[in-house]
């Protein structure tokens, strides 16, 4: 689909924004809640705030029963995500992002934030226990968050410490033995101080069956999520925030088949384990002069993965082939952020710009060990590294309706990795981004903006196998972004619309490759690589409505529409791809939704489309165009609730990885003909939840 017609389509919409703005505000009471985004420099509203954002409201979790981000993702325009393990952790927003981890360390394009501490590439634990919001800001984050931020930032807050004491008990069971409990407690503990505390665990046998073993609990979920969290009013002028939490993910990872269906034969299944202990603080002063915020991310994450490599059992393979892969990941994160604001006292420009500045650092070291069959002895890496950050941003108000937006960051960071080959690499680099946006106010209920945007990812370093040294360092990627767009509150609160209409030009894109080399023994190895391999271009447009007709029935709808190919790029098959899409860049994702209220009862029926999209650059298997419908009947009471709901109502199978032996196939029994295999997502899953207010 080409950028004129985006165009198009953006132009059609503008005029429809206009109209809608002097429509008649009909007879219906029911509002919308005004959505306040946090994971900004400034928390403003949504409806304010420059830039294509989407926001996972509690209600919206709740109907979908969701426990994981995984399963919000396809409700969210532009946003996909790559399994190839037992919870998704990486993801793609507008076609950019990482799919996968083994050996070597990664640069994540797409940063995950939980309560403002740091979970880019390791979002397993992103559980959707206690949440308030999630919070999605497509495209690059070059002043607010830099080279973890290139497609785009995922910010999920949870619920903060009230000054009431409130409490609430959940219950649920579902297909497959699930069944989820939670708790909450809030309130106050002294006149200054409120606190709050969750404890929520999920379990599931997982929706696969293993023959071989004869179990069907090789892939189950085990996941355990607690959470304290502590508000004081250290003065009339400070405010501490501190949270503590800790997640433990015990998850099996059995997924693959020979047959592509639900049935493994593995006899060595494997393991997706991540056991997270973070701690948060966000301490805010309100001083004479400007404002002062420090914002501290302190994270511990022992991670396992794990598979059976030949997915079978020993003796069906002729030459006796087994072999079995572990990575085992110690990750510590810290995060220190110091910003200085202005306040209504110290303005710049008489009285006309708001300004901000800071510091920021983070500190990251990983250890890997990996047990793999046919290494003599595990093999041991440790990967370091350091960024600071210098940041600013001014909001110049040019008129009563134009306000320029102007923001820079300069990052340096510097690496360190040594491996038990003796490979060593020590990269230093100078980064930056930044945006200017121009946002005009069309009239009190609409805004209209214009953004240019730069964002950057740091290069680094390929250690897998026995590659050439030449493709052993990759330098930065960069990308320029322009946007347009539109938000409106309309019909006395009660239509809110949001388009916006985009143009990347990605420069020395980092492209992950795959080749095989011949052992000496005669087997092949499998090599994955990243290189600075193709230049690109992603192009596409998100549109949002969320419209309440009457005072029972409330309407969303949004749809994302992505054109992203290479201009050019030579694969490590040889392939010429330029002009095909990237991968895990669907054309297009769809989400209709309709919420009825019938006083004590309500029904939300929902239904995600998402387009076909290649699964990697290195092959031309694609996943199929699918359509998820989902439901949620509830009966609430004057302190209890009552949900029977439903994910993927008619048991659609669709894939949420892929992969292709070129050279040869998996299965002895068809000769090891080459074929692709896929691993699917979740199917039809029908379960009851309850809630008690305490």
């Amino acid at each position: 689909m080409s950028i004129t017609r985006y165009i198009s389509y953006f132009s059609f919409l503008l005029p429809a924004f206009l109209s809608l703005t002097s429509g008649p505000a009909g007879a219906a009471e029911n509002t919308i809640e005004e959505i306040v985004v946090s994971a900004d420099f400034r928390a403003r509203s949504e409806l304010d705030t420059v830039g294509s954002i989407s926001v996972m409201t509690e209600a919206a979790i709740k109907s979908r029963a969701a426990q994981h981000f995984e399963e919000l993702a396809n409700a969210i325009p532009n946003v996909n995500y790559a399994s190839g393990s037992s919870r998704a952790r990486f993801f793609q927003i507008r076609g950019i992002g990482e799919r996968s981890q083994f050996v070597a360390p990664i640069n994540p394009s797409v940063g995950f934030l939980v309560d403002n501490v740091d979970f880019s590439g390791a979002a397993t634990i992103a559980t959707m226990m206690d949440v308030e919001q999630v919070e999605v800001l497509r495209g690059p984050q070059g002043t607010r968050y830099g080279a973890n931020a290139l497609a785009g930032l995922i910010n999920v807050k949870t619920h903060d410490p009230e000054d009431q004491f409130a409490a609430n008990l959940k219950l649920g069971a579902a297909d497959y033995n699930t069944e989820t409990m939670s708790a909450m407690i809030t309130g106050p503990l002294t006149e200054a101080v409120s606190g709050r505390l969750a404890v929520g665990s999920h379990r599931s046998d997982g929706y696969y069956e293993n023959g071989y073993l004869g179990t069907k609990e090789n892939n189950a979920q085990d996941e355990i999520s607690i959470r304290g969290k502590l508000r004081a009013e250290m003065s009339e002028s400070w405010t501490l925030d501190l949270t503590l939490s800790h997640v433990d993910v015990d998850n099996g990872y059995d997924a693959f088949t020979l047959d592509n269906s639900r049935t493994t034969l593995s006899d060595e299944p494997g393991q997706d384990r991540q056991e997270s202990l973070a701690l948060a603080i966000d301490s805010s002063w309100q001083l004479n002069d400007f404002d002062l915020e420090l914002i501290v991310g302190l994270a511990d994450s022992d991670m396992e993965y794990g598979y059976d490599e030949d997915w079978t059992f020993a003796g069906i393979h002729p030459d006796g082939y087994m072999s079995s892969d572990s990575y085992i990941r110690d990750r510590e994160t810290r995060s220190f952020e110091l910003r200085f604001l202005s306040n209504e006292s110290s303005r710049l420009f008489s009285d006309s710009t708001d300004w901000l500045f800071g510091v920021y650092t983070l500190n990251s070291a990983e250890s890997l060990r990996r047990d793999y069959t046919f290494l003599t002895s595990s093999f041991r890496s440790n990967y370091d590294f350091d960024t600071a950050a210098v940041f600013f941003q001014l909001d110049s108000a040019l008129s009563e309706k134009l306000t320029l937006e102007t923001g820079l960051r300069v990052e340096r960071r510097d690496t360190s990795y040594t491996d038990s080959e003796l490979l060593s690499f020590s990269p230093a680099e100078t980064l930056w981004g930044g945006r200017i946006a121009l946002k005009y106010l069309l009239n009190s209920n609409t805004m209209a903006y214009a953004s240019v945007a730069r964002g950057y990812k740091a290069g680094g370093f390929n250690t897998d196998g026995t590659l050439d040294a030449g493709l052993r360092e990759f330098g930065e990627e960069f990308l320029l972004e322009y946007e347009l767009g539109v938000k409106s509150n309309l019909l006395e609160n009660r239509l809110h619309l949001k388009a916006a209409l985009f143009h990347d030009d990605r420069h020395e894109q980092q492209v992950k490759s795959s080749t095989g080399r011949i052992r000496a023994d005669g087997s092949t190895e499998f090599i994955d690589f990243i290189g600075n391999a193709a230049e690109g271009t992603n192009n596409g447009m998100e549109f949002e409505a969320v419209w309440y007709p009457s005072e029972r029935l409330g309407l969303t709808a949004s749809i994302g529409l992505l054109d992203a190919t290479f201009d050019s790029f030579l694969n490590s098959e040889n392939q010429d791809l330029s002009g095909r899409d990237q991968a895990h860049a669907p054309g297009y994702m769809g989400h209709l939704a309709a919420d009825y209220n019938l006083g004590a009862w309500s029904l939300s029926v929902s239904l995600d489309a998402k387009d076909d999209f290649y699964f990697s650059d290195s092959h031309n298997i694609q996943s199929d165009p699918y359509e998820l419908l989902n439901m949620n009947l509830s009966y609430a009471g004057d302190r209890w609730s009552l949900s029977f709901w439903g994910r993927n109502l008619t048991n659609k199978d669709y894939a949420v990885r892929g992969f292709f032996f070129g050279e040869f196939g998996n299965d002895p029994r068809k000769g090891y003909a080459p074929e692709p295999y896929l691993q699917f997502g979740e199917p039809r899953v029908i379960g009851i939840s309850y809630e008690v207010q305490l």
